[in-house]
């Protein structure tokens, strides 16, 4: 394997952060691209937001964003990873990258082909193993999490979030209204059922309260300033409270995906 092997990663999320980093760790060049505004719930650990914030860091891994392709081999030297606005993917047939891993986790495939490298890796539903790219990751929580499927497609997406401390679905937060979303409180503040942790401002003028079900941590909160349709997931609550270096550590489902990445990755690179 070379040093000089490039990944393309689309997406950087919290999913895809843990695919990134343990490719980073690795010693693998990894480039990342992204949507012009990136809707991440948990940001404290989404290498995304360093298209807000010209640079972020998760983990000891520095994102850093660039306008173009030719800023990449800068970041790189410096020990980081380059995120580039691509909502499309087109800057990957100039990259010529080795790998391709569509983690946007849209749960539906945004054009991502075989065509775009030797190897292509999506993660989750909407994809189909063997025909849409080389392999599928499932990202579904339970006994079959990570597995690599080299035909057909990941556990169809059940709309249900994994249960976590006991709470499944009560746990995620979505907006009551369309509008503008705007923060109340913090991620990693330890808030009560029933709080207010954000409101949403529609085109009426009303400010539409966004409560959480459950007491807890604030895990994941969107960005201030974000539009958002009725909805739309806008905050994660997660029940244990002992737990508050969670909101910035990459997820144990994560890195349970990053692992089976990293090896499809290496046993292609070794070839």
């Amino acid at each position: 394997m070379k040093r000089d092997h490039l990944i393309v990663v689309r997406g950087g999320g919290d999913l895809a952060t843990g695919t990134i980093h343990r490719l980073w760790s690795a010693g693998l060049r990894v480039l990342v691209l992204e949507a012009e505004h990136p809707a991440a719930i948990r940001r404290q650990v989404s290498l995304c937001e360093a298209v807000y914030e010209g640079e972020t860091t998760v983990e000891g891994l520095r994102a850093v964003s660039i306008a173009s392709l030719t800023e990449a081999e800068a970041v790189w030297a410096c020990g980081a990873v380059p995120v580039l606005v691509d909502p499309k993917g087109e800057s990957i047939l100039a990259a010529k990258p080795d790998v391709v891993v569509d983690a946007i986790l849209a749960k539906r495939n945004l054009g991502t082909t075989r065509a775009m490298a030797p190897l292509t890796i999506a993660l989750g539903p909407g994809f189909a193993a063997g025909q849409d790219v080389n392999y599928v990751v499932e990202t579904k929580r339970g006994h079959k999490l990570g597995r690599i499927l080299a035909q057909g497609p990941a556990a169809p997406n059940s709309g249900v979030p994994g249960v976590i401390g006991g709470y499944g679905a009560e746990r995620v937060i979505h907006a009551p209204a369309a509008g503008i979303f705007r923060d109340v409180r913090a991620i990693a503040d330890l808030v009560e059922a029933g709080d207010t942790v954000a409101v949403v401002e529609t085109p009426e003028g009303e400010r539409v309260p966004v409560k959480t079900q459950i007491s807890g941590i604030l895990r994941g909160l969107l960005r201030d300033g974000y539009p958002v349709p009725k909805g739309f997931k806008v905050a994660d609550v997660d029940p244990r409270r002992a737990e508050l270096e969670n909101c910035f550590l990459i997820s144990d489902k994560a890195r349970c995906i990053a692992g089976s990445v990293l090896e499809l990755v290496t046993a292609q690179l070794w070839k």
